[in-house]
């Protein structure tokens, strides 16, 4: 069974991204061979960062808990909004906290949004960066919403079905690539 790690950026109380989290999420949790974990800027929050935990035992309390779903996850799905043409500090804070082995050979989605029209294209190329540097395997499909707030309603339900396509493409070559390298451990 491969394990998914949803982490999603924004720490907004009314953030609009999470409906793509949520959307993300209901459609992997249909698959029964996939296990999905969660963690939720808005609730899981860590302080600015002093110093890597390289250990779990080095960790809080609160960053324990999110040590063990990043060590578990097989593959990571990055969600995040465009902050001034960048993706949020929130999540560059909670990856800046955990040491590169627990990333290293994980396979990567990206999935950004925007209420504009260019739909978190900036904070994907910064997000690829990021995954490259954490020496990440990326899978080359990325989910980049425009008009986010017009494609997912507040029950994080789909309601553009011409983008029905980009999720459903989206999430299949994620976990094509996933499988390939689940396939692959030894």
């Amino acid at each position: 069974m491969s394990k998914i790690l949803i982490i999603s950026g924004s720490p907004r109380q009314s953030s609009v991204s999470i409906r793509i989290a949520n959307f993300l999420t209901k459609e992997l949790e249909k698959d029964p061979l996939l296990e999905i974990e969660r963690i939720d800027l808005r609730q899981d929050f860590l302080p600015p960062i002093q110093k890597v935990w390289s250990a779990k035992d080095q960790a809080s309390d609160a960053g324990k808990i999110l040590f063990s779903k990043l060590e578990r996850a097989d593959g990571i799905l990055l969600v995040s909004p465009e902050y001034n043409g960048s993706y949020s500090s929130s999540m560059k804070n909670l990856l800046d906290h955990f040491p590169r082995p627990l990333y290293e050979n994980k396979v990567f989605g990206i999935a950004t949004g925007s209420t504009g029209a260019m739909g978190g294209m900036r904070a994907a190329q910064q997000l690829i960066s990021l995954v490259v540097a954490l020496f990440g395997i990326l899978s080359p499909r990325l989910l980049v919403t425009p008009h986010m707030d017009k494609k997912f309603n507040a029950e994080s339900e789909l309601i553009d079905e011409s983008f029905s396509k980009n999720t459903a493409v989206f999430l299949k070559e994620f976990l094509w690539l996933l499988r390939k390298i689940d396939s692959g451990k030894e």
